[in-house]
């Protein structure tokens, strides 16, 4: 598979399931609930946030029955400023500083159209930002820890507390942020450029 630099909601990307083994299948950022009348919900369930996810209709029972990781090796966030009286959104890229690859912590669920059709889609958990994060935005997604992953895969776990206890921001001095182009605004761009740090000052 093909390195991606520039993965935009509503996209098909590898997540991993735990289904007697653990194995890769490929799903759809934006989670579209099996109940849904209309696929398009998807466009507001691309993350799902951690404080209220086991009382939310479209999370309930994913969080309980469905939850996932989508490896990743960074991502990027935001940060809004006011120039001239005008807003802008600078783009950054996150990552972690000893840990080439990780996992969001995910749940996802299956949909079925009138004839039968299947769509697996997922929705990336989100939690308070960290001390890091906070300069760029005040959210962030759930880095799991390696030692917890088997936890948050397993869907025999059904404890609530223990889940919530993982929904975390992961620790700001493992974490490092940098300033890259607006090449990212284009989904249409995949290349290590888009990753690069700028010149600009943050």
């Amino acid at each position: 598979m093909e390195d991606r630099y520039n993965i935009a909601p509503g996209e098909i990307v590898p997540v991993l399931t735990k289904n007697s083994p653990k194995k890769i299948e490929m799903m759809k950022w934006g989670l579209i609930p099996f109940w849904a009348k209309d696929p398009r919900i998807a466009y507001s369930t691309i993350n799902a946030r951690g404080e209220e996810i086991e009382n939310k209709p479209a999370f309930r029972k994913p969080f309980r029955q469905q939850r996932c990781l989508i490896p990743a090796s960074g991502f990027f966030e935001w940060r809004k400023v006011t120039e001239d009286k005008k807003s802008r959104k600078i783009p950054y890229w996150i990552r972690l500083k000893n840990q080439v690859n990780f996992g969001f912590g995910g749940v996802y669920d299956v949909w079925k159209d009138t004839e039968g059709y299947e769509i697996k889609s997922f929705a990336i958990v989100t939690t308070a930002a960290n001390d890091l994060m906070k300069e760029i935005h005040d959210r962030m997604p759930v880095i799991l820890n390696a030692k917890d992953e088997d936890t948050w895969l397993d869907n025999r776990v059904s404890d609530i507390k223990l889940l919530k206890s993982l929904i975390i921001p992961y620790p700001s001095e493992n974490m490092e942020a940098w300033r890259v182009a607006d090449l990212v605004n284009n989904p249409g761009n995949n290349s290590p450029q888009i990753i690069e740090k700028t010149k600009n000052r943050i």
